[in-house]
């Protein structure tokens, strides 16, 4: 069974290229800079609000594939020709609109060979946020991602919802725990352990350090790809009390 796992990096877009309006609605309620200051980071959380500054992805055929294909599209202004990233991901630069032409023209291509995507709280964001922020653009997905219900949606692993066994328990075995947690207590390589976390994004962005937020999204794909592979091999499939699975 082919899998492609994929992460999104955001980035806020400037809060003055927003209308009065828009910008009144933000900020509505906040008190103090700290308030103001916490509207405007959550920003980055909304396509609304904020645009994909990455798309990263590694496709492999099966879970015993040890050299994935990876291949990483970044939002930049000024297009640039294909290259590679240290970890040997193909990397290309290109506007917003044409970033997404492009993921959704590769999503197609895997989805036709009968895929199951991987992704971590990727039916929370990265598939509502990539939808929305493709009809924004006036980019047609090629397909649906938000089909289906929270826990009925077919060929989607979404890691975090498994591994709280599709719970929403605040404390106890079926807490869910942010990406870097599962990480480090699954004995897996954190992203942020190279300095850079989700909060830098739109920072980096803005200072077109666009390898930088590139190479953090691999790392989170390719930890993604760790992490899934030991939920695979040791907690899918178990039989149920019944025996039927």
């Amino acid at each position: 069974m082919p899998y492609l796992v994929f992460d999104i990096e955001t980035a806020a877009i400037p809060f003055d290229s927003l209308a009065d309006s828009q910008q009144e609605f933000l900020l509505r309620g906040a008190e103090g800079e700290d308030q103001i200051a916490e509207r405007k980071r959550q920003m980055s959380l909304n396509p609304l609000t904020a645009q994909v500054a990455a798309i990263g992805m590694l496709y492999a055929e099966d879970i015993t594939t040890t050299e994935p294909k990876t291949m990483i599209f970044s939002s930049s202004a000024t297009p640039s020709n294909i290259g590679q990233l240290p970890d040997g991901s193909i990397w290309r630069c290109m506007p917003e609109a044409e970033v997404l032409q492009a993921w959704w023209q590769r999503f197609e291509k895997s989805a036709g060979r009968g895929i199951n995507i991987v992704t971590f709280n990727g039916r929370s964001f990265d598939c509502p946020f990539l939808m929305l922020r493709s009809g924004l653009l006036r980019v047609r997905p090629s397909r649906n991602l938000m089909a289906g219900t929270r826990w009925n949606h077919e060929s989607h692993i979404d890691l975090q919802a498994e591994l709280a066994f599709k719970e929403f328990d605040k404390t106890g075995p079926s807490r869910r725990w942010n990406f870097d947690f599962y990480c480090k207590a699954f004995g897996i390589t954190s992203p942020k352990e190279e300095g850079i976390t989700g909060n830098d994004v739109a920072r980096l962005f803005a200072a077109g350090q666009h390898q930088a937020i590139a190479e953090y999204c691999m790392r989170d794909v390719h930890a993604t790809w760790e992490l899934f592979k030991v939920w695979k091999e040791f907690m899918q499939g178990i039989p149920s009390l019944t025996g039927r699975g």
